[in-house]
């Protein structure tokens, strides 16, 4: 009768050690899966943050020449050099102002919701 109570006692080892070891590689498993999500949504948004980059240092050094050309044909215009620049200055102080006190919080939750969707996808 010893005996038997002894094999059922090795099987029941043998299945908790089997289960353990399942246990184990469920956890590796999901943890390797969640490396993998991450990495996916780490390179989604690398990868939509890259061309966004180009297109804006083209904007950037378009609308950079621009104002200079602008700035310097206005102060020829307006007798000095230093005018025009003024002029182009007080512009962007003024749009600035505006965009601050009318449309910070409308700008913050586009850039907020666009940050968001660029996780969840």
């Amino acid at each position: 009768m010893q005996f038997s109570k002894t094999e059922a006692m090795d099987d029941s080892t043998k299945l908790i050690e089997s289960l353990l070891e399942r246990v184990v590689e469920y956890g590796k498993t999901s943890y390797e899966l969640e490396k993998l999500k991450a990495l996916d949504k780490t390179s989604d948004i690398a990868s939509s943050f890259i061309p966004h980059s180009i297109v804006f240092v083209l904007i950037a050094s378009f609308l950079l020449f621009f104002n200079l050309g602008l700035a310097l044909w206005l102060g020829e215009i307006l007798g000095k050099t230093c005018y025009g620049f003024f002029v182009v200055a007080a512009f962007y102080g003024i749009t600035g102002i505006v965009l601050h006190f009318f449309f910070h919080k409308r700008l913050k939750n586009l850039v907020c919701n666009y940050i968001i969707k660029q996780v969840l996808n």
